[in-house]
């Protein structure tokens, strides 16, 4: 059967999402925790109740599969998320942590819109109609959410901005400043 390599292929690939998007499960709490933008941490939080039914999604696409979701440890969004936490270790505080975060945010959403394009396109191929249908319901979430961080991005990085511009101006004032005499 000449499709036989891709299906093996197409059903690892949706492992690995699998363990990526439960991996986030587990993430975006902490991540919206550490959100200071009551509009960012809402948005995370959205994301989380998101990302749950993009879980159940593959568990039914794994159910007609007849196929188990685990074992398969996506390493790449292992990568992510620590890549995520270690920023929320920074001293970055206010909007430039948000910004810091919203950076991470759409570093995974970029990594789900690949993953989720390429395994739609392998049920497309496959004659999976139902699960292309179910995926791409997914990756439109995904880019939604993506653009939903562009938009909170814009002003959240003036803010990070101006906030850093006055760090600096108190610094540049407190170097100008005469000593006084003994």
């Amino acid at each position: 059967m000449p499709n036989e390599g891709l299906k093996e292929l197409y059903v690892d690939e949706l492992k690995d999402l699998y363990n990526a998007e439960n991996q986030l499960v587990k993430a975006l709490p902490k991540t919206a925790k550490a959100a200071s933008s009551e509009e960012l941490r809402a948005g995370f939080e959205e994301h989380l109740e998101q990302t749950k039914s993009h879980v159940q999604r593959l568990e039914q696409i794994f159910e007609m599969l007849d196929e188990s979701p685990k074992g398969k440890k996506c390493k790449g969004m292992e990568g992510l998320i620590e890549e995520g936490s270690e920023i929320m270790e920074e001293d970055f505080e206010g909007a430039l942590l948000d910004a810091a975060l919203i950076g991470a945010a759409q570093r995974v959403e970029h990594y789900e819109i690949a993953a989720y394009g390429t395994v739609r396109a392998f049920a497309e191929e496959l004659g999976e109609s139902e699960h292309a249908s179910l995926l791409a319901e997914t990756l439109e979430e995904e880019k939604e959410t993506d653009e939903k961080l562009t938009e909170l991005a814009k002003q959240i990085n003036v803010e990070a901005d101006e906030g850093s511009g006055q760090a600096e101006e108190k610094q540049k004032t407190h170097q100008k400043r005469p000593k006084r005499a003994a």
